[in-house]
């Protein structure tokens, strides 16, 4: 078999094989039982030179079994790690309440024209639908009576509208 005789290997391998699946299975491999043990498999037969002869062949292979599973199963664990963290919303997202109702292009061009608004105008908008401050609240922040919250925020709305109108006019156009 250490000469590189394939076919006494796969007589090893179809002896062994049954044992290995549940060995991968029992310690954790789950639905990556067989990937598991083929990649146990080819270790296995890639290292021969390191077997001993005077030892029975089940424990040494079940071993590379063990330590196969263990790796995939940290391997599962980091993958589902870095998928759970690329599957999060970025913070920019979570700071901003308006990521939940357009969409990224959308807020952008929502920003550029809040952004084009006069001071006033932008500060109001911007605590009333981006912060999602009641109008007392604004008016608190701003220090502005209630009353102006109001007529600053129907302002600033018109004039978005028509920014935005404009806006989604020349995009369609272009």
């Amino acid at each position: 078999m250490r000469a590189g005789d394939t076919d006494a290997y796969a007589v090893l391998v179809r002896r062994h094989a049954p044992v290995a699946m549940r060995t991968a299975a029992l310690l954790g491999a789950g639905s990556d039982a067989e990937d598991v043990v083929q990649e146990a498999l080819v270790k296995a037969y890639r290292s021969l030179g390191s077997f001993r002869e005077d030892r029975p062949f089940r424990p040494w292979l079940l071993r590379i079994v063990a330590n196969e599973t263990r790796n995939a199963h940290r391997s599962a664990v980091r993958r589902a790690g870095r998928e759970a963290r690329e599957a999060r919303p970025p913070l920019t997202d979570l700071l901003d309440p308006s990521a939940e109702v357009v969409g990224r292009e959308d807020r952008e061009r929502l920003l550029a024209a809040v952004g084009r608004l006069p001071d006033k105008l932008a500060h109001v908008v911007a605590c009333r639908y981006l912060l999602e401050l009641d109008e007392a609240t604004t008016a608190v922040v701003l220090g502005v009576p209630r009353g102006t919250v109001k007529s600053r925020l129907s302002r600033g709305l018109a004039r978005l509208r028509d920014d935005l109108a404009t806006t989604i006019e020349e995009v369609d156009h272009a």
